[in-house]
């Protein structure tokens, strides 16, 4: 079956006034190019087009999907709660898609209101998105994005969340005017419309859903309905529609990891899409999702490791708070008190009692001390998770 190139349309452009503020500070040769008319971009309607794609690009989604699947079942065959984990990898990786770096412990810390790093508390808001996303699998609409982009925004920029954007943005090219841009999305006018269309076209059930959240994904990467935190509310999309298409039932396999192979590649695809050529990231998604299984196994396995550590080391009774304290520190590994106690639904002086076991087994190291401040980490569970995001980064060599 040849691809057909025309069921899918390139993006259009149309002219539009630029009114400049005066307020501007610019060489002159700058102010000079942002005077005039612009092009912005007018993405074709896509709720009803169809989606003709390359065979063997059908055949990779189709393995893809089989191998997310199979991940997610291994996955959720574990006691462990790699759910959580994996939950907060995926948001870490998606956020560094958009140079947004911190390390696990940094995480750990956000996550208990302690971080030095500002990156770190956006990439904890990044797992409310994500979260967010998921629990709202099952009735994705407008609103549900807008909740997305609430979760991911609200504490950091709470000034463009709540509604799609009602300015013209772009990408690249300065910020006085997007005369010289990379791209130019579309005019905000345009934007509920193609919001609505876009939602009506996530409904559809005649695609395959890989190949089906990684269109939605692109179309919504080109629309671009919001201010900021339009890839990171995307690519939680895509874990709204695996989740809805039944591909994932357990965890939100850390697809954002794989496309860190190749962020070249993935925003090449995107401009693809753009050019009227869809098999370009149905291709790049699917790559990323062979990438994610493979890291994702290999930190299922690196945590498994330490978790079997410490159950030898660690003498307690079966359901005393050292052991309960032991499983939580697979999620949550940088701890206070404070942290422990309320996770448990134990005393405070039941908590530190059980922090000190585990600190006198080897489990924890104390990062910091006093009375009322003392943190403990948990080193093995930071080291895979930092191996993790290092994987990542590496570009694969031998692609499915």
């Amino acid at each position: 079956m040849a691809f057909d190139v025309t069921a899918w349309p390139p993006v259009g452009y149309e002219s539009r006034p630029w009114d400049r503020t005066g307020a501007e500070v610019a060489s002159r040769r700058a102010l000079r190019a942002a005077r005039g008319p612009y092009r912005a971009s007018v993405p074709p309607m896509i709720a009803d087009r169809r989606a003709i794609l390359p065979p063997e690009v059908v055949a990779t989604a189709d393995d893809a999907s089989r191998e997310l699947t199979r991940f997610d079942t291994e996955v959720g065959h574990i006691a462990a709660p790699f759910a959580a984990i994996l939950l907060r990898t995926e948001s870490a990786s998606s956020s560094e898609v958009e140079r947004l770096t911190a390390s696990a412990k940094q995480v750990a810390l956000a996550e208990l209101g302690q971080a030095r790093s500002g990156n770190a508390r956006l990439v904890v808001a990044n797992v409310h998105a994500m979260s967010a996303a998921i629990e709202l699998a099952d009735r994705l609409d407008g609103t549900a994005i807008i909740t997305m982009h609430r979760a991911l925004l609200e504490e950091s920029t709470p000034a463009v969340v709540g509604a799609w954007r009602s300015e013209q943005v772009w990408i690249g090219g300065g910020s006085i005017s997007p005369h010289s841009a990379e791209f130019v999305p579309p005019h905000h006018d345009r934007v509920g419309g193609l919001m609505a269309d876009l939602m009506q076209f996530v409904q559809r059930t005649d695609l395959p859903v890989l190949a089906h959240a990684a269109l939605a994904h692109a179309q919504f990467e080109t629309i671009h309905p919001f201010p900021d935190g339009n890839g990171r509310t995307g690519r939680a999309l895509i874990q709204s529609m695996l989740r809805a298409g039944g591909v994932t039932e357990n965890v939100a396999v850390p697809v954002s990891a794989g496309l860190l192979h190749d962020t070249e590649g993935y925003f090449s695809a995107l401009d693809a899409y753009r050019a009227g050529r869809p098999d370009a990231i149905v291709d790049a998604v699917s790559e990323a999702s062979f990438a994610a299984v493979e890291n994702g196994r290999a930190l299922v396995a690196d945590i498994r490791q330490a978790s079997a550590r410490w159950d030898a080391v660690v003498t307690a009774r079966a359901h005393s708070s050292v052991h309960r304290g032991k499983a939580y520190l697979l999620t949550q590994p940088v701890v206070n008190v404070q942290a422990v106690a309320a996770a448990l639904g134990v005393s405070e002086v039941a908590a530190a009692g059980a922090l000190t076991r585990l600190e006198e087994a080897g489990v924890l190291s104390r990062t910091s001390s006093g009375p009322r401040y003392r943190v403990w980490q948990a080193d093995e569970i930071l080291a895979a998770l930092d191996a993790f995001a290092a994987r990542a980064r590496r570009r694969r060599r031998q692609p499915h």
